[in-house]
């Protein structure tokens, strides 16, 4: 066991799942001087989840100015992350909002009150400043976005919490969670066993898998848990027009009567060479990660090409590579983090978890030791 750390009794914890929220939490863990154990179905950051690839946005624009503050906390343990690893997780480019439905000046409102350098300007003003981009309405700006590598970050994070002790484990699928004494023991598909003083969940879209088998949680206690959809979304990669930009390109999301669509620099997925776009809650519902076919919807793949064709003249108006992923979402699009029964439930995922990463995880290490849980975030009473 490891040692005290003066935050309580030092624990064995077995961590469930290996993408960013996993990761974050074993790191944070194993940080404050736990025993942690990291099982992982496939590879940490696998293309199975939902924490695969290099290009995820990171902003500050929302309607919620708790959220707006959550950003800004995470933003600061992204920056200490990046210099004590001297790893680079988050690419600046700022972001612009558009669209009728989005409300560029109500989230301008928002950032306002929260102190988050902004500009609001008119769809000329920002086709003159963004070429490679086209509005339909007044746009919103603000420079401190960016880009988060998602792979990286997880690679990142596990790195810290295996200098820190901790233990993960590749192609452990979990077939059992059973409560043995004070504890638990973790039983894999192929007989392997852990036994741990207290188990986290943070499988994102395989939650509702393990929720309605593996985990020993009573009726009583799952009802607590809110109905977590899962969809199967798709994105799609454009080619610049004339080669990567010399500057970058920020962050987008644009929202209208028809669709939700969000747009960024690729990174290095598919050759790092064009621009990730996708429709945000365009794919179908299916029970959870297990049932994942990886096809594209064509329905799916004409409606994001016809916006592009409108919207971002920057790009080539067909898709050189196209992909599926997964979106776990409650119905408020709050995240869930609190701990039942002594098993942790993280699901920080509704579409938008990834930038909140290094935050998740020490909010999942404080439910997980007993410690206070964020109320926003915290399992019907």
């Amino acid at each position: 066991m490891a040692g005290s750390t003066g935050r309580g009794r030092a624990s064995h914890h077995v961590v469930i799942g290996a993408g960013l929220a996993g990761a974050a939490t074993a790191w944070q863990l194993a940080s404050r001087g736990h025993e942690v154990t990291v099982l992982e179905r496939d590879r940490p950051a696998s293309m199975l989840g939902s924490s695969h690839g290099s290009a995820r946005i990171l902003r500050y624009a929302y309607d919620d100015p708790f959220y707006v503050r959550l950003v800004r906390d995470a933003r600061v343990l992204w920056d200490r992350l990046e210099r004590t690893t001297g790893a680079r997780l988050v690419t600046p480019t700022g972001s612009v909002d558009s669209g009728l439905v989005r409300r560029p000046a109500e989230l301008a409102r928002v950032l306002e009150r929260v102190g988050i350098e902004h500009e609001l300007m008119g769809a000329r003003e920002a086709e003159d400043r963004w070429p490679e981009m086209a509005f339909d309405s007044d746009v919103l700006f603000h420079p401190a976005a960016g880009v988060v590598d998602a792979e990286t970050a997880v690679r990142t994070m596990l790195d810290l919490a295996v200098a820190h002790g901790a233990v993960v484990h590749e192609g452990w699928e979990v077939a059992s969670v059973e409560r043995v004494g004070a504890g638990f023991a973790v039983t894999s598909d192929d007989g392997r066993r852990i036994e741990g003083d207290s188990v986290v969940v943070g499988a994102g879209a395989w939650l509702p898998e393990l929720l309605g088998g593996a985990l020993p949680l009573p009726r009583a206690a799952l009802d607590r848990i809110p109905p977590l959809r899962v969809r199967q979304e798709q994105v799609f990669h454009f080619a610049y027009m004339d080669g990567p930009p010399a500057r970058s390109v920020p962050t987008s999301i644009h929202m209208d009567e028809r669709m939700q669509v969000y747009a960024l620099p690729g990174g290095r997925d598919v050759e790092g060479r064009g621009h990730k776009v996708a429709e945000f809650d365009g794919g179908r519902v299916i029970p959870s990660a297990a049932h994942q076919d990886g096809v594209v919807d064509p329905a799916n793949r004409a409606r994001v090409v016809d916006w592009v064709r409108r919207n971002l003249p920057g790009v080539e108006p067909v898709p050189y590579a196209e992909a599926t992923c997964l979106f776990t979402s409650t119905p408020t699009e709050d995240f869930v983090i609190d701990r039942v029964d002594g098993i942790t439930i993280v699901s920080p995922c509704s579409g938008h978890g990834a930038k909140f990463a290094p935050l998740i995880g020490s909010l999942a290490a404080d439910a997980a030791t007993g410690e206070r849980v964020e109320p926003r975030f915290a399992l019907a009473p």
